[in-house]
């Protein structure tokens, strides 16, 4: 599902992985939306999440989360 965000920009519900989730994407995490803000690559395909707010969060390459990806206009 695309929508338009009061800004004017699209954004898309989508699931992410260790192996698809981008600096940008918002994941809903008990009830917060958290921005990732950088990603690490970690051993055996996981990957370290920071968030906008200071936070870390391991993604194993099994984890699928849903999130919200606001996409670029070209």
């Amino acid at each position: 599902m695309i929508d338009r965000a009061p800004s004017g920009a699209l954004v898309s519900n989508i699931d992410v992985t260790a192996t698809t989730v981008q600096r940008g994407d918002i994941i809903q995490l008990g009830g917060r939306a958290c921005r990732v803000q950088d990603l690490f690559q970690l051993p055996r395909g996981a990957k370290q999440l920071l968030f906008e707010s200071g936070e870390l969060l391991t993604m194993h390459t099994r984890t699928r989360l849903a999130a919200v990806r606001l996409l670029r206009r070209r």
